[in-house]
């Protein structure tokens, strides 16, 4: 069984060396996508923190309904951390939809160091 994996991974990985990077991102992409992500989106007001969302699978860029163009702004789903502590406490139970705008909100996104 171990030779068989072995077997697996070196073919993907000789696939995916043969990829363009933006093929390989996006393959990326698509596993996160299926795996889920435990992310972490900060963001900031003239220099300081002002509001945070756990638990976000992921940021997606909005299209145009007829068009498909992508618009300005990204959106997601996440948990309001009130206390800025990483963790999901009793009273931040109730999953939210946000937007950010790309050209205004300062923001940063990154896998949350909990790990919870």
């Amino acid at each position: 069984m171990k030779k068989l994996s072995g077997v697996f991974f070196l073919v993907l990985l000789l696939l995916v060396s043969g990829c363009t990077q933006e093929s390989q991102n996006k393959l990326g992409r698509k596993i996160q996508n299926w795996t889920g992500t435990n992310g972490v989106l900060d963001i900031y007001m003239g220099g300081k923190l002002v509001k945070r969302f756990i638990k976000v699978d992921k940021l997606s860029t909005a299209l145009g309904t007829d068009d498909t163009t992508p618009r300005n702004y990204r959106y997601g789903y996440g948990y309001i951390d009130k206390n800025f502590n990483y963790i999901l406490d009793d009273d931040e139970k109730l999953k939210v939809y946000f937007e950010i705008s790309d050209y205004s909100t300062p923001y940063i996104f990154y896998d949350n160091p909990t790990r919870k």
